[in-house]
C-alpha cells in the first residue's frame, strides 16, 4: 500500500499527515503537488486539512480545478481509495467525490477544540478498528465546517451506514448540545456508497502521538493498514 498526500498553495496539515502515515505504515509517504497529473502510482491518497487557495472563493472550490483533482477523480472512480479531511473534505464534496456540502458554521465562527466523535459505522477501512458507538476525542479547527444536504440524501447516507461519525459528548450522547458547527444530524464525516472515498472534518492526524497528549486518531490509520 503506496499512500500518497496531496498538497495545495495553502495546505497546512500536509507535514502532519505525513509523519503519521509514514509512522504508521513504516514506509515513505509521496508528496503530490497539485500541479501533477498523475498519482505517481500511490494506492490510498489523501488531501489534507488547511486553506488550499485562501478559501477566497467557497473552501475546495478553487482546488476542485487544480490538474492532481482529475487523476483523483480517476482513481475513485475505479474504486481507488481517497480521504479527505477538513479542507480535503470540503474539496471531496465539491469535486462530487461526496455527497452534501460544508457550509459556514451556525456561530458563524472559527473553532478550535476538541470534541467527541462517535462511530457510526465500522464497515469502512477506516473504521474497522473500532466497534459501532465507540468514542473517540478528536480536534476540530474550521469555519466552514458545518455538513448540509438534503433531506432525502441524509436519509440515504443513514439507511446505507455511510456515516463515519458523529459529534457527540464523552458518553456517545448526540444532540444539538454536542454539536459543535450546526451539521445536519451531527454528522462529523462520512463515506461513498462504494465505501472508497472517505471525508471528515476532524482531524485525527492530530490526535496520534503521544507528544500531544491524544492518540485517539491513531486507530483510524492503524485500520487502514489493517484492512488491506
Amino acid at each position: 500500500m503506496k499512500f500518497g498526500v496531496v498538497i495545495f498553495p495553502g495546505s497546512n496539515c500536509d507535514h502532519d499527515l505525513i509523519q503519521v502515515l509514514e509512522e504508521t505504515s513504516g514506509q515513505p509517504v509521496e508528496e503530490l503537488w497539485h500541479k501533477d497529473t498523475d498519482l505517481k502510482g500511490c494506492d490510498f491518497i489523501f488531501i489534507p486539512g488547511g486553506f488550499s487557495f485562501g478559501d477566497y472563493l467557497r473552501s475546495g472550490a478553487i482546488a476542485k480545478l487544480s490538474p492532481i483533482m482529475d487523476a483523483v477523480i480517476q482513481h475513485a472512480n475505479k474504486g481507488g481509495y481517497v480521504m479527505g479531511i477538513c479542507n480535503g473534505f470540503q474539496i471531496l464534496c465539491e469535486s462530487g467525490l461526496l455527497e452534501g456540502a460544508l457550509l459556514r458554521n451556525e456561530n458563524q465562527l472559527f473553532i478550535c477544540e476538541n470534541v467527541h466523535l462517535k462511530t457510526g459505522t465500522n464497515n469502512t477501512l477506516v473504521t474497522a478498528n473500532l466497534s459501532k458507538g465507540d468514542v473517540l476525542k478528536i480536534p476540530i479547527a474550521h469555519a466552514e465546517g458545518r455538513y448540509y444536504a438534503d433531506a432525502s440524501t441524509i436519509q440515504s447516507l443513514e439507511d446505507n451506514d455511510q456515516v463515519l461519525f458523529y459529534y457527540c459528548d464523552d458518553e456517545g450522547t448526540v444532540n444539538k448540545s454536542t454539536n459543535p458547527n450546526g451539521s445536519v444530524n451531527n454528522i462529523a464525516g462520512i463515506t461513498n456508497k462504494n465505501r472508497n472515498v472517505f471525508g471528515m472534518m476532524p482531524h485525527p492526524e492530530r490526535a496520534a502521538s503521544e507528544k500531544l497528549f491524544n492518540v485517539s486518531g491513531k486507530v483510524m490509520f492503524e485500520s487502514i493498514l489493517a484492512s488491506v
